[in-house]
């Protein structure tokens, strides 16, 4: 694994893609995701359960590794064609963020540590991946 990103959306966003095995970011942009190459890591922190809905989930959601092939256009029902990436999911159990405050490199020593995560996805070190794919159960599934 070449890179590891961190991407933010509803968890019920997360299931959509994780069952379908696709992700998508930032409400369908393709310039992020041309960004993320195959091989790489990718892990789903989600603040909410369901979009604009506060509830305070902020959990990590799902982590696995892109396959191979570029952004495509996918087909939502409502007739919206989002850009996706193909993504091997791995098994794995939501975990929250707050016991892996202090240890994330990305959240260590910031009181604002949510404010990076505005853009919607973001590099992450292979620490911090390693870090959530234990605390999410899935550490070998996503190991490079």
């Amino acid at each position: 694994m070449s890179a590891c990103w961190l991407a933010v959306a509803s968890a019920e966003h997360v299931r959509r893609g994780w069952a379908e095995g696709f992700m998508q970011v930032n409400h369908g942009k393709a310039a992020p995701l041309r960004r993320i190459s195959p091989g790489d890591g990718v892990v789903y922190y989600s603040p909410t359960t369901v979009y604009r809905q506060k509830d305070g989930l902020q959990s990590f959601t799902a982590i696995g590794r892109v396959r191979e092939g570029e952004p495509y256009a996918g087909v939502m029902g409502d007739g919206s064609t989002p850009f996706r990436r193909d993504v091997d999911w791995a098994v794995a159990v939501e975990a929250p963020i707050a016991p892996l405050l202090d240890q994330l490199d990305l959240t260590a020593g910031q009181p604002h540590w949510g404010y990076q995560l505005r853009f919607g996805v973001l590099k992450v070190s292979k620490h911090d991946f390693a870090l959530i794919a234990e605390a999410m159960e899935a550490g070998k599934a996503v190991a490079a």
